[in-house]
């Protein structure tokens, strides 16, 4: 049985992440990438990258992740008959996840990773980790998905669960150039959305937060509701795949011990947009360097508390505020406020976009525009006489 320093369950943004950055503290560790499925392969996902994921791969050295791809400028938010449609501060990418997956796990490969295609079902702690009986690690790192066997059986449940269901369809003239979403207008927090790729195709798709666990919606329902928030977008769409996000609270508390989860497995989507890629990333490569400064300190199981203290500082504050702002979105008026605040300052829709996207917080220019609006709708609401 082979023994290895750092054993990464899964490959995704998460996973490659984690052993890049394992490996810009110490080349020389020996890190193995495992992963159920033959690379490439396609995930369901909205396919929107962030302009902060590619800061912070190039800043890890990564370069070209979003080469051949055309920078999307424009986000349009619409809610029943009112939006907001302006230029964001800086573009965003729609790529697949076929392509930016393969592009991660090639640049982890070439800074001395080593993938190889294993199904992780089971794990053991004597003096090491023992995954299926066949690999050994000194630590280990769980990126592995929303339904992830290393949380799994670390004995950690996830917390709230969205459902969504993605596809691609031709790009209408009215959403090229941009990523449109469509909030629902009544029941639970829902949108729909359509990326365009800049090939003539869009990623689109709906989602919802699950309620009780015996109400899950089938795929048809989820596409029936997709095309009433955006008619049509489903026309002529192939490759449709559903999937469930794990969302995360207020307070995030990362396991002890040398077995680390990052990105989706530990939980981390945004309530509020259901975008998890930044925190893959920014989670994958804190977990990589907590791992690898414990083992060059001789204390593997102190990989745990290391990441806490990095987690603590990069993602703290926001999924305070971030949390917050999903509880308030949960109001349709709050969310229409929201959406007139930004369309009135472009410094209020920049700050939305930061807190949905990266790890923004809830300024006072945001809290201030939706006072405003929201104090600006009651004096417009008409008053009930009593009888």
């Amino acid at each position: 049985m082979t023994t290895w320093d750092l054993a990464v369950v899964g490959c995704g943004p998460a996973g490659s992440a984690t052993a890049m950055g394992a490996l810009r503290v110490d080349p020389t560790l020996r890190v193995v990438l495992l992963d159920r499925a033959e690379f490439p392969r396609d995930k369901a996902c909205g396919d929107g990258i962030a302009p902060q994921v590619v800061d912070l791969l190039e800043d890890a050295g990564v370069r070209g992740v979003v080469d051949g791809h055309v920078p999307v400028p424009r986000l349009r938010l619409d809610r029943g008959a009112f939006g907001v449609d302006r230029t964001m501060a800086r573009p965003a990418w729609v790529i697949p996840r076929t392509v930016f997956d393969q592009r991660l796990v090639e640049a982890a490969q070439a800074a001395g990773a080593t993938l190889r295609r294993h199904r992780v079902r089971e794990l053991a702690q004597p003096s090491s980790v023992v995954l299926d009986g066949e690999v050994e690690a000194r630590t280990v790192v769980g990126a592995d998905g929303a339904y992830s066997t290393v949380r799994r059986a670390l004995g950690l449940m996830p917390g709230p669960m969205a459902v969504a269901l993605r596809g691609y369809a031709p790009t209408p003239a009215n959403r090229a150039n941009a990523q449109v979403i469509a909030f629902g207008t009544a029941g639970q927090p829902a949108y729909a959305w359509s990326f365009d790729r800049g090939d003539g195709l869009a990623n689109v798709g709906y989602g919802e937060l699950l309620g009780h666990r015996h109400d899950r919606p089938t795929k048809a329902q989820l596409r029936e509701r997709l095309d009433v928030l955006l008619p049509g977008a489903s026309d002529g769409g192939t490759g449709w795949k559903g999937h469930q996000l794990p969302l995360s609270s207020g307070r995030w508390r990362p396991p002890t011990g040398r077995i680390l989860l990052a990105g989706d497995a530990a939980g981390l989507v945004n309530p509020m947009t259901g975008e998890g890629i930044y925190y893959a990333v920014a989670t994958g490569f804190a977990a990589g360097r907590a791992a690898a400064e414990a083992l060059i300190a001789g204390a593997p199981a102190s990989a745990g508390a290391r990441y806490a203290r990095a987690t603590r500082r990069l993602l703290a504050g926001h999924l305070r505020h971030v949390a917050a702002a999903a509880g308030l979105s949960r109001h349709h008026r709050v969310i229409d406020a929201g959406l007139r605040a930004s369309a009135a300052d472009q410094r209020v829709f920049d700050d939305l976009v930061e807190l949905g996207l990266a790890r923004g917080r809830i300024t006072p220019t945001m809290a201030r525009g939706l006072a405003r609006e929201l104090a600006g709708a009651a004096r417009r609401r008409p008053v009930r006489r009593r009888r």
